[in-house]
């Protein structure tokens, strides 16, 4: 493992924690449970073409294996998210570049059933700060479907900016879709996305 990682973040109900060989049944039921809901917005594999290579898609085990394994070369953070110790979703800090540029992308999803609860909201401003003061990386970008209507509420609640409109930058539900770019910079947040997630949800009386 590195420094970073593995590393355990919470706030109130809101947890993220390293994913799990053995949060198989768990990630599966809440997986299948929020199919529908969750297709237009997951990323795909595109069909096969000439010199793209192509196989079945990878088990659990092997996913997580993946990820560990990134995890340990310092390229990326895959988090569950937990609420009140139930697993409700995964968020990853992906596409970690230190050098010149320290920056990484962030990507998640959270159970129906649970969505409008600040969940992703608390469990974004955990991994943001996370990123910032201790792995000390500079800037963090979202991209999102312009359609995906609440999941852009989350970044621009928490103060992200818009960037600009990306054509055809990921593979969706069996089609390239465009999407919005977010970003934030560590000095837009002196004060920390925690500190400013605790005051926006204090103005608002939660």
């Amino acid at each position: 493992m590195n420094a970073f990682w593995p590393v355990a973040l919470s706030e109130g109900q809101v947890g993220l924690r390293p994913i799990r060989v053995r949060d198989r049944g768990e990630w599966q039921q809440v997986s299948a449970r929020n199919r529908d809901w969750l297709r237009r917005w997951e990323a795909t594999v595109p069909p096969a073409a000439p010199g793209r290579p192509s196989g079945p898609r990878p088990t659990y085990r092997q996913m997580v294996r993946f990820l560990r394994s990134e995890a340990r070369g310092g390229r990326m953070l895959p988090f569950v998210v937990t609420y009140n110790g139930q697993l409700v979703g995964q968020l990853t800090v992906g596409g970690i570049t230190w050098g010149s540029m320290c920056s990484a992308n962030i990507g998640y999803w959270v159970d129906e059933a649970v969505a409008g609860r600040g969940i992703i909201p608390t469990a974004m401003a955990l991994a943001v700060d996370h990123c910032f003061r201790e792995l000390g990386l500079h800037r963090i970008e979202v991209c999102i479907r312009p359609e995906n209507g609440p999941s852009r509420r989350v970044v621009e609640k928490l103060g992200f900016r818009e960037e600009g409109l990306r054509p055809r930058y990921l593979h969706i539900d069996g089609g390239w879709r465009d999407h919005l770019v977010y970003a934030l910079t560590v000095d837009e947040v002196p004060e920390g996305m925690l500190g400013r997630w605790r005051g926006i949800r204090q103005h608002l009386g939660q």
